[in-house]
């Protein structure tokens, strides 16, 4: 464990203000939550003593943070390759492959991003989840960034519940789209499958929105552009099986293989071969959290998904323009 100490006066302008909402700004490196258990357990003091987290103040006092950091994940570390993009004391992106479980889960307590993470860098085990603030869904292919710092942790969990971070994805979906648009519609859990998602009314939802973009339009199938304004698990994906468009491959939303008439022998053999969502998050851009550095990432589609877009590619031109535009 990590042992921490700070020593700091409590700005004037904090008179008649609560203890716990002054330190979460004199410290802004750790959670809101994490200050309260410390001042709960005694790590932190007022002039020497010991106060209650609502303890209201009158400015000038002397604040005593001394508090170990404790393991918060216990996981194996596991050696694995992994595609990083950038890395710095504070923030670490990754490429991730399709087929990686982020985070352990029922079933799931190895082999996973987190387990990687921890052998890259075995601090991560002092932060929240590792340091993973969002997650790629297993067959989603694609940037992720990762915290390596409380403070970095604590801006990112910020700046994504604000919609801060941009994210744009790309989608092979099924259907001939015109056009471009947003799909403004809650996701809440599905009622009769607990590893779906689904578009339910307000009260039963959480807010989600996503935006698109057509980039090509094959015979049976469209190449498109996604961004999110919220992060709702398997948005993109609940989404566009919403309006029509499921995403080429995904075994929960897309409804089965579906193979247009008159398909080249070729494409036939990629669409029964591709056997995940074809969703890949291309690009991802930030704010960094501790230099307020702009960042801005980007990953090539990986091979699968760009052998499908020749296949679908191949099939079009190979086909009469009358019979399908």
């Amino acid at each position: 464990m990590t042992m921490i100490r700070h020593e700091a006066a409590v700005p004037l302008s904090a008179a008649g203000r609560r203890f716990d909402q002054t330190l979460a700004e004199m410290f802004p490196d750790y959670s809101r939550s994490r200050l309260t258990a410390w001042i709960k357990a005694g790590a932190v003091t007022l002039d020497g003593a010991v106060a209650p987290p609502r303890q209201l103040l009158r400015g000038g006092e002397k604040v005593q943070l001394q508090a170990e950091l404790e393991t918060e994940v216990e996981l194996e570390p596991e050696a694995m390759a992994l595609d990083i993009v950038h890395e710095d004391d504070h923030v670490l992106v990754l490429n991730k492959p399709a087929g990686l479980v982020v985070h352990p889960g029922a079933g799931n307590s190895a082999g996973t991003l987190l387990n990687a993470l921890l052998h890259h860098d075995p601090k991560l085990a002092q932060l929240p989840r590792g340091g993973i603030v969002h997650r790629l869904d297993k067959e989603t292919s694609g940037l992720m960034v990762v915290a390596k710092s409380l403070a970095a942790h604590t801006a990112l969990v910020d700046m994504l519940s604000r919609h801060d971070v941009e994210r744009q994805y790309e989608a092979v979906v099924l259907g001939t789209l015109v056009a471009g648009g947003t799909v403004d519609a809650p996701i809440g859990r599905h009622m009769g499958d607990r590893l779906r998602q689904a578009v339910r009314d307000e009260e039963d939802g959480k807010h989600a929105v996503t935006h698109y973009r057509l980039r090509e339009r094959f015979r049976a199938h469209s190449l498109i552009q996604c961004s999110l304004e919220t992060g709702r698990t398997h948005q993109i994906r609940v989404h566009l099986a919403h309006i029509g468009h499921p995403l080429i491959g995904d075994p929960l939303y897309g409804g089965g293989l579906k193979l247009p008439k008159g398909a080249t022998p070729e494409l036939v053999a990629t669409l029964r071969g591709f056997r995940r969502q074809a969703l890949h998050a291309e690009r991802l851009a930030f704010e960094h959290p501790v230099t307020h550095e702009p960042l801005s990432f980007s990953a090539e589609r990986p091979a699968d998904q760009q052998a499908l877009i020749d296949a679908l590619r191949a099939d079009t031109a190979q086909a009469d323009p009358d019979e399908w535009r």
